[in-house]
């Protein structure tokens, strides 16, 4: 027996509407496991951006001493930014450093009757990369005109490895979720053709191949799984603007404002929940209906 659209459309339609909770329970269970699905992935976006903002943070302080001569102090800004570890880097002068010590530490400047003139120069570098602080270090400690560099390495490394972590949860739970709601899925339209499998035995013996009983059943499958993905979609988006409302544009170094996610990331998330749902129900339908097509 040929399949054609017209058949397909009016038997898919028709299995719907008959098994209308059985739909919206199937709907409803797409829909919730997406969501969760969908929000990790974003959580896990989310860490990637506070990663790339916290990175872009980082700092190494080349102190020179209070000393150094224009030649020294130049020929180590020469070398900084030649420097491939190095992302930039911003030269700060004795008026520069000496306001900012009288800022933070203004007791202590007080009392060591601190001058201008004593305050070191200083070179204050982002890394290309965190881990790149550790190189320039060893690059210029005991260079001539340089003091120290200092660099904050053990919080570089607690923060690396508290978002790895991040990232690996995230992912882990975003498989395991994936998982779940593909079984939920399978199960729920294997309730669903349980209950038609007299239909299946019926049209298998007046000849019906078995393509033509599991197209209508895969493409009910299909749209269950389309309009779930898209209600998990709108609750990720949801996800989104919450996550950008909570967060304080104000304050740049707060977690959630780090977190913020562009449209385009939030699209692609979205695009991997619908896809993804479309797969799973077409599939799960395909599976399902396999050991009713045996009589």
């Amino acid at each position: 027996m040929p399949v054609s659209v017209d058949y397909v459309a009016r038997e898919t339609g028709a299995n719907l509407w008959r098994n209308r909770l059985m739909t919206i329970a199937a709907i409803l269970t797409v829909a919730v496991s997406l969501s969760l699905v969908g929000a990790a992935l974003l959580l896990k976006q989310g860490a990637a951006n506070a990663e790339v903002d916290w990175q872009r943070g980082t700092q190494v302080t080349v102190w020179m001493v209070p000393t150094a001569s224009t030649s020294e102090i130049n020929a180590v800004g020469s070398q900084l930014k030649a420097l491939p570890a190095v992302h930039t880097c911003v030269y700060r002068n004795h008026a520069y450093d000496f306001a900012e010590a009288k800022k933070l530490l203004s007791d202590a400047v007080s009392s060591a009757g601190l001058t201008e003139a004593q305050v070191p120069t200083s070179w204050r570098c982002t890394p290309t990369h965190p881990a790149d602080a550790q190189v320039v270090i060893s690059e210029f400690a005991g260079q001539a005109g340089v003091d120290k560099v200092t660099a904050p390495l053990q919080e570089i490394h607690t923060m690396e490895e508290t978002i790895t972590v991040l990232q690996w949860v995230f992912l882990a739970i975003a498989v395991v979720l994936l998982l779940s709601a593909a079984v939920l899925i399978l199960n729920t339209i294997r309730m669903a053709i349980f209950a038609r499998r007299r239909e299946v035995s019926v049209m298998k013996l007046v000849g019906a191949t078995n393509w033509f009983i599991r197209v209508p059943f895969i493409s009910e499958g299909m749209l269950q799984g389309l309009i779930g993905s898209l209600l998990a979609a709108g609750l990720v988006f949801g996800l989104h603007v919450l996550l950008n409302h909570l967060g304080d544009p104000s304050n740049p170094n707060a977690v959630l404002t780090q977190m913020r996610m562009t449209g385009w990331e939030v699209f692609g998330t979205q695009l991997v929940v619908v896809v993804v749902g479309v797969l799973i129900g077409s599939a799960g339908s395909a599976v399902a209906i396999r050991r009713f097509l045996d009589v």
